[in-house]
């Protein structure tokens, strides 16, 4: 424990009860409070079930938000929509803004216009097929258009969203019903222990300087004790972290795969044709592991990205400047060229899935959404199953309020894991749980994997332990072998590291990658996104919340992979050597630099050398 950490620790804290304490806002934490506030209240207006905390009440429920609006959400979504329709059965996609229903599918393959993608034989000798008979394919623009989508693939009768203008609505639907309370810009730093059980959670201390000592306005975070603590922080959230690292993991699983994924949303030029509830969804550009997507929203406005895997061995995979190559191609750029940028985000993305799935349920303590492992990596699915993951949940817990039992772990096994065990969720995260397994081992062998667990429901995949990055991520001076010489990758790291600049622009460039070209209205620089289309806000008063634990980690490191894969530039390199340097100013709390992180803790393999701590702010844009 640093010297910070034991100063918080010993001061006096106000403590307040109340009977549930929530989390993270996001999904499937909308799910949870939205099915709970509907059972807590009986029509008359009398308390369904009492409160412990405030007798003659129905149960306090609190949830806690990091972010300064609920509306933080960066991820722009199509989904299937079953279980938001569950909970709203005459749901109108008008009243929700940036909301459509599905109307047209595309799965593109889109091949290289440039010439500098980095294809294994197998995939240049289909891309010359392809080439070859193009007279005969639905070919146009260097792309392929796929004839079919997989059925396990497809969102037919689904809906696009933007997630944080659906968490807005559902959040404005919540509070209106005055039985629950949300409360953004409320970082909760850990939850609160008694031996194995939670009881409760603590909230971060304001006025501390960057190192989380106290400062000029000091003010401890306050405890918050409750009989249940639901967990939705996501897959970076120290909350669930911390609790990962006090019980351990289910044998077996494990969360060694990532994505990072960055969109920006967009005014379309005028004239485009593509209409709203047009999904287009890509792969094999700019690099074949990277995947993409453009939905089409009312309005002209439309969401476009990327998701860079874990599993894609570059260790200087910028994707920033991959993305801006793939909005560039031209199957993309004609319905693009002359769009205008409207807001702009990055997140990770837990891709372990099923495999990835901690403990559920606890002594005190339940979790739900992504953090819990619900996202379907074979369907490209998460909103919907992180949704139903909340409304299970809520279903347990009234069952138990109306008993009048206790939030044991066995009761919660009970009343919460088990129905989940039953739903869709769980048996179609049984069916994608090895999906993603071949790409361990290459594209190609990745895409058979899919399609095999895909058509077989699951009884057949190709193998490949997922591995962390510092197992799998080669050196620079590896990954351009035959390219590059190592001489001359040392002087472009001199160069880069004196100026405290990352190498991929350099490294990128000398592959054969053209520079980026601005148009200064969607085409923009990385800082210029941030500004314009990203928002952070960084609340002072509050710890840094990206922590570099191990300085010596970041002397021996030669990858300096945090710095090259963050989101918002906001680790960069230090011209002096050692420890990056970090301006939360920047940051988009993504937290792919704690799971990009090129070296392993000393205390667990399951660890890199970065902490992703409790923090304020991030990402300030409802559109995305």
């Amino acid at each position: 424990m640093s010297l910070a950490e034991q100063n918080a620790a010993d001061v006096d804290r106000q403590c307040m009860d109340v009977d549930i304490a929530c989390v993270g806002f996001g999904p499937a934490m909308g799910g949870f409070l939205t099915t709970l506030a509907r059972g807590l209240m009986n029509e008359d207006g009398t308390p369904a079930v009492e409160s412990a905390t405030m007798p003659g009440m129905p149960p306090q429920v609190i949830c806690y938000e990091r972010a300064d609006d609920i509306g933080f959400g960066v991820s722009g979504v199509v989904t299937r929509a079953r279980a938001l329709r569950e909970t709203f059965p005459d749901l109108n996609p008008e009243e929700i803004p940036l909301c459509h229903p599905v109307t047209e599918e595309q799965l593109l393959y889109l091949l290289d216009p440039i010439g500098a993608s980095r294809r294994p034989l197998t995939v240049r000798l289909a891309d010359g097929a392809i080439k070859a008979l193009k007279w005969a394919l639905p070919y146009s623009d260097h792309a392929l258009r796929i004839p079919f989508i997989p059925g396990f693939m497809e969102k037919h009768d689904g809906l696009l969203l933007s997630l944080g203008q659906f968490n807005q609505w559902v959040g404005n639907q919540l509070m209106a019903s005055g039985t629950v309370q949300v409360w953004p810009s409320s970082p909760v730093s850990e939850p609160l222990f008694e031996e194995k059980k939670v009881v409760g959670v603590r909230l971060a201390d304001q006025g501390v300087d960057k190192t989380g000592a106290p400062d000029a306005g000091f003010m401890p975070g306050m405890d918050i004790k409750a009989a249940l603590t639901v967990i939705g922080d996501g897959p970076v959230g120290p909350v669930g972290r911390r609790i990962d690292d006090e019980i351990g993991m289910p044998e077996g699983n494990h969360q060694h795969d990532w994505a990072v994924g960055m969109k920006v949303v967009v005014d379309l030029p005028e004239g485009c044709e593509l209409k709203p509830g047009t999904v287009l969804h890509t792969l094999g550009f700019p690099e074949p592991e990277i995947f993409g997507f453009l939905y089409v929203y009312p309005g002209n406005v439309a969401a476009a990205g990327i998701f860079v895997p874990s599993w894609f061995d570059n260790p200087v995979r910028s994707t920033y400047r991959y993305m801006q190559h793939w909005l560039q191609h031209p199957a993309l750029w004609k319905h693009l060229e002359g769009a205008t940028l409207r807001s702009w985000g990055a997140k990770t993305i837990q891709e372990s899935g099923r495999r990835g799935e901690p403990h559920l349920a606890g002594d005190g303590f339940a979790r739900i959404g992504e953090g819990s492992g619900s996202t379907n990596v074979l369907t490209n699915s998460g909103v919907d199953e992180a949704w139903k993951t909340g409304t299970l949940l809520a279903e347990g817990v009234l069952e138990l309020l109306k008993d009048g039992k206790p939030f044991t772990k066995e009761n919660l096994e009970a009343a919460y894991v088990a129905r989940r065990r039953e739903s869709w969720v769980e048996q179609e995260g049984r069916v994608a749980e090895k999906a993603r397994d071949g790409f361990q081992h290459g594209f190609v062998r990745g895409m058979i994997g899919m399609a095999l667990a895909g058509f077989t429901k699951g009884h057949m995949a190709l193998g490949g332990d997922g591995r962390s990055p510092y197992q799998r991520v080669p050196t620079i001076e590896e990954y351009a072998k035959g390219k590059l010489s190592a001489e001359e990758i040392e002087t472009l790291r001199k160069e880069a590291h004196a100026k405290g600049q990352t190498l991929h622009d350099a490294i990128m460039d000398r592959l054969g990658w053209p520079a980026i070209e601005y148009d200064g209205k969607l085409i923009v620089s990385h800082q210029d996104a941030l500004l314009l289309g990203g928002k952070v806000q960084a609340q002072p008063g509050y710890a840094d919340h990206v922590v570099f634990v191990y300085p010596h980690l970041c002397e021996e490191c030669g990858t300096k992979l945090c710095a090259e894969v963050c989101s918002g530039q906001a680790i960069t390199v230090n011209p002096e050597g050692g420890v990056p340097l970090f301006d939360r100013e920047k940051c988009v709390h993504c937290g792919a630099c704690m799971w990009n992180c090129g070296s392993v803790s000393p205390e667990s393999t399951e660890r890199g050398g970065i902490e992703f701590r409790a923090g304020a702010g991030g990402l300030h844009s409802a559109e995305n």
